[in-house]
């Protein structure tokens, strides 16, 4: 299943990549946007795999913890650091009372886990733990990397749409590439390939989810501590929405915004109900195997 969710998401993100030299060769007319389209691609995602933490921990107002003034909490993150096998990442506090938490960074040495004050108020110390390995979890398989690299470019798609938008209010619509009037290319850049896009992003952010997911049940050993953590962020999340970058939305463990209206479409996280019914077929299957273990731990 690991194995599958990772090629899963290479190739999601092969297809974003794609849009967008696509969409440079559409803007362009010829063969010469394919190699913008492919310099602007990776130019985005280096850009995003070094600058995504600070933007992101900045769009939210996320503030450093020092150790002297959370010790308990830095001693909870460094126990589930060593199940985890990572180094202690760095730890933010973001000053709302919406509970919730995100991870973001480059790589497990350039890490940092975010966790809102709603959430400190509000979960007892075993659902914490369970938020916190399931960040630890993002880190550890490199998902912070990875929604930042997709956001990037699915940003690039509606970035390279404004350009031909602005460049149409300037010079005739006719002018867009060098094969003259193409109207296949403007609906592409101004509408198809954004959508894919985001479509795209958030189908990578789902897979990442579940996995994280099953990972904070390993390292805790309570699928079930989740379980709860997830029920009471569904029911007062909602009630206390988070301000902030919508972007930046999928980093989140479970959807910050506001689910009224047209945001019922968009959704960049599965559903409460579908995650919770995996992890409690994990614990029901955990509860099965103790039996077998202790039966033969006896005789071994």
């Amino acid at each position: 299943m690991a194995g599958m969710n990772l090629f899963r998401t290479l190739a999601l993100l092969a297809l974003l990549s794609g849009l967008i030299v696509l969409a440079g060769y559409l803007l362009v007319g010829d063969e010469t946007g394919l190699v913008y389209g492919l310099g602007f691609a990776a130019l985005s995602s280096f850009g995003s795999w070094y600058y995504s933490d600070k933007a992101a921990l900045a769009a939210f107002k996320a503030q450093p913890t020092p150790r002297d003034q959370a010790p308990e909490l830095y001693a909870r993150l460094e126990k589930l650091c060593d199940r985890a096998d990572l180094p202690t990442p760095a730890l933010y506090l973001v000053p709302s009372e919406s509970p919730n938490a995100f991870a973001t960074g480059r790589d497990p040495q350039h890490a940092a886990i975010a966790l809102t004050k709603g959430i400190l108020d509000l979960l007892p110390a075993d659902e914490l733990d369970a938020v916190i390995a399931h960040e630890l979890t993002h880190v550890r398989n490199r998902d912070t990397l990875t929604q930042a690299v997709a956001g990037t470019l699915a940003g690039s798609l509606t970035y390279l749409g404004r350009i031909l938008t602005l460049g149409a209010l300037y010079f005739p619509v006719a002018r867009v590439g060098r094969r003259g009037n193409n109207p296949f290319a403007i609906l592409f850049l101004l509408v198809v390939g954004p959508l894919a896009a985001g479509l795209i992003r958030m189908a990578i952010s789902r897979t990442r989810e579940y996995a994280a997911d099953a990972g904070a049940a390993e390292i805790t050993g309570n699928p079930l501590a989740l379980v709860r953590a997830l029920e009471t962020l569904e029911a007062t999340g909602q009630k206390i929405p988070i301000h902030g970058n919508p972007a930046f939305a999928p980093l989140f463990i479970v959807n910050p915004l506001s689910k009224e209206g047209l945001m019922t479409l968009f959704m960049t996280h599965p559903s409460t109900e579908d995650r919770i019914q995996r992890l409690q077929d994990m614990a029901e299957k955990a509860s099965a195997a103790a039996p077998v273990t202790q039966t033969l731990s006896p005789s071994a």
